[in-house]
């Protein structure tokens, strides 16, 4: 962790936060079958004191997101696993342990799932148009008529309503192209918007919601994050896990099947970096504004207009830390539909692994020795170049004792970008 300098600029009735009592936000990425990913990352939070009062998810993460939320404390890891074990129940989807995860059997296990769909989940379907001229087309090759049986089964919806925990989902307008949040402090949340948020087209059908249609939120973003850093109230400090599924960093491919799976990554990524990066040009660009109402002459600091600008510079800070699935050798460009079993409990047991790693961090969700303004920190492998760009000076103070120590095992944290206020 690098030493950073601080910034002598503060603003206007701004106090400074301790980040261990901060609100604290889950955001989950889309991605089908690595989803299992998220699922051994909660696991792993279970008993600390990071226990989020704000959960938000898009596809496969609304799922996670509703089995969490939608359950008490102690019945969500047994929910999630029941819904994980569930969607790799199908005989195409088990085999001896022994095995191993060889690519010819996760390949059989992605193509079975296409031919006869997932347990829980979707179950494929026959197009009248195939068989009788004239009839009404269909609008997907699955029906999801299971998911919502399991998610009836698996999620309390009632309590999900009572607002305990923040809970946003995304979704797109078909008709306007829109991206659109459930949020239980908006709308009572339901089944059917669990299933908006992952109607991936063509696959699954649009689901109808108050007289509109909506498709997976996946399509115009598939991380939540942007949504909670723009509905999160100033006033107060935040702290945020981000579980993303697909990395924007990869090699270069070297087969046709390498070109798909990293033009995968690429769009399922949704820019992540970018929004992250953006928040913290703003929040410079917020310091610079203090910074020159600061200079003004006493009678222009009292104009209305002077204080009015004020108010929308008051931010507290805001630190993001950002866990990334990292794709194993052995998968394939179909990892998002690939449910095997062993597949599934390999996805479980990396998130836990990697937020347990975290956790040993002297850094890791704490906080408390930060100051204002928005930092990204990124769970990575040692010696893997990742970008960093700062964007302009920074008010964090050092860590203790300067470097911060990388994490036992096979990662570590490192800060990435700062925005100052």
């Amino acid at each position: 962790m690098k030493k950073t300098s601080r910034s002598a600029i503060e603003f206007p009735g701004h106090r400074r936060a301790d980040m261990r009592a901060a609100p604290k936000a889950l955001v989950l990425q889309g991605g089908g079958a690595l989803g299992a990913y998220q699922a051994g990352v909660y696991e792993a939070l279970c008993g600390t004191d990071y226990q989020p009062g704000w959960i938000a998810g898009v596809s496969i993460g609304a799922i996670n997101a509703a089995l969490i939320a939608g359950n008490p404390p102690d019945k969500r890891v047994e929910r999630l696993r029941a819904f994980w074990e569930l969607v790799s129940s199908a005989p195409a989807q088990r085999w001896p342990a022994w095995l191993g995860e060889q690519a010819s059997l996760k390949q059989w296990s992605a193509t079975m799932a296409v031919v006869a769909g997932i347990p829980g989940f979707f179950l494929p379907r026959l197009s009248p148009e195939l068989l009788l001229g004239g009839a009404a087309p269909l609008l997907s090759y699955y029906d999801t008529a299971p998911l919502r049986q399991t998610l009836e089964r698996l999620v309390d919806f009632d309590r999900i309503n009572e607002g305990d925990t923040r809970f946003s989902v995304g979704a797109v307008n078909v008709r306007t192209g829109n991206s659109i949040y459930f949020d239980n402090t908006v709308q009572r949340i339901g089944p059917e918007h669990i299933m908006a948020s992952g109607a991936l087209p063509p696959g699954f059908p649009p689901v109808h919601i108050g007289g509109d249609d909506y498709w997976d939120g996946g399509l115009v973003s598939n991380t939540p994050i942007q949504y909670v850093l723009d509905t999160h109230p100033g006033t107060e400090p935040l702290v945020v896990l981000q579980v993303d599924l697909f990395s924007a960093h990869g090699l270069m491919p070297k087969t046709l099947s390498q070109v798909m799976e990293r033009q995968k990554d690429i769009t399922y990524s949704s820019r992540t970096r970018m929004n992250t990066d953006a928040l913290a040009s703003n929040m410079n660009l917020q310091q610079a504004i203090a910074d020159l109402i600061d200079k003004l002459p006493a009678h222009l600091r009292s104009d209305p207009s002077v204080a009015a600008v004020q108010a929308q510079l008051t931010r507290q800070p805001i630190d993001i830390f950002h866990l990334i699935y990292r794709d194993k050798p052995y998968e394939l460009d179909s990892k998002d539909y690939e449910f095997s079993r062993a597949t599934v409990e390999a996805h479980w047991e990396a998130g836990m692994r990697d937020m347990r790693l975290t956790l040993a961090h002297p850094e890791a969700l704490r906080s408390d020795v930060q100051s204002d303004g928005v930092t990204t920190f990124d769970l990575c492998e040692p010696g893997v170049p990742r970008v960093r760009r700062p964007m302009g000076p920074s008010s964090r103070r050092p860590a203790r004792g300067g470097e911060s120590p990388a994490l036992t095992g096979k990662v570590e944290l490192k800060l990435r970008s700062k925005g100052v206020l």
